[in-house]
């Protein structure tokens, strides 16, 4: 278990020395005026194993504009987090959403995960089990806490042979607001604490190793 916790370390470790960026800052998206409205959130995928940029409004195909942002994930199964308290309200399939599921939280919040994993170990074939999307205990009616696993990415849906990825939505009263500025607020507080947390680890082992 200790030579697992190495290995994993020196190999983060490496990608921050060669310069391993995270989020990709973009203009300001056109947003809703009430886009600002309190709502702390966790960052609701691996830090570590995950890219994004403020693509709210980018053009889709049919006309539409995006109405959410997209987490880039490193691979498929990467973990995919609950934003907040609450419960989840739908989960589904849908030829364009593919495997998605909703969480309700208090005052009118909610949010949605989108293009979660639909493949199995070996396979691309779109026909995975459930269980390689959703964590154990995750279905309509279930409570989860904000940072609780949920589930995995993936490309399922329209995304399928993209890059894997959860298409993040936020929305308060029904209407969706732009989740990048709650995003990257969440994004610094956790994997701030990731790299804390790494930082001890590494104190642990070898003093002299600094995460920057």
């Amino acid at each position: 278990m200790l030579f697992r916790t190495i290995r994993r370390l020196a190999a983060f470790v490496a990608a921050l020395a060669v310069g391993f960026i995270v989020v990709v800052p973009a203009p300001p998206a056109q947003a809703h005026s009430d886009a600002t409205a309190p709502f702390e959130i966790r960052f609701p995928q691996e830090t570590d194993k995950t890219s994004f940029s403020n693509d709210w409004g980018a053009r889709r195909s049919g006309g539409r504009r995006h109405i959410g942002t997209d987490l880039i994930a490193d691979a498929k199964m990467t973990e995919v987090y609950a934003a907040a308290d609450g419960v989840v309200v739908k989960v589904n399939e849908s030829p364009r959403a593919g495997r998605y599921l909703i969480i309700e939280h208090a005052e009118g919040w909610e949010t949605y995960y989108i293009h979660l994993n639909n493949d199995g170990f070996d396979d691309d074939s779109g026909e995975g089990p459930w269980t390689l999307t959703l964590a154990p205990g995750v279905e309509e009616g279930a409570s989860v806490e904000a940072g609780q696993l949920i589930g995995w990415a993936g490309d399922s849906g329209n995304a399928e042979g993209n890059s894997p990825h959860t298409h993040f939505e936020l929305r308060l009263n029904g209407r969706p607001l732009n989740p990048y500025p709650y995003l990257e607020a969440a994004f610094e507080r956790d994997h701030a604490d990731l790299l804390r947390k790494m930082q001890t680890l590494l104190n642990q082992i070898d003093g002299s190793v600094q995460i920057v």
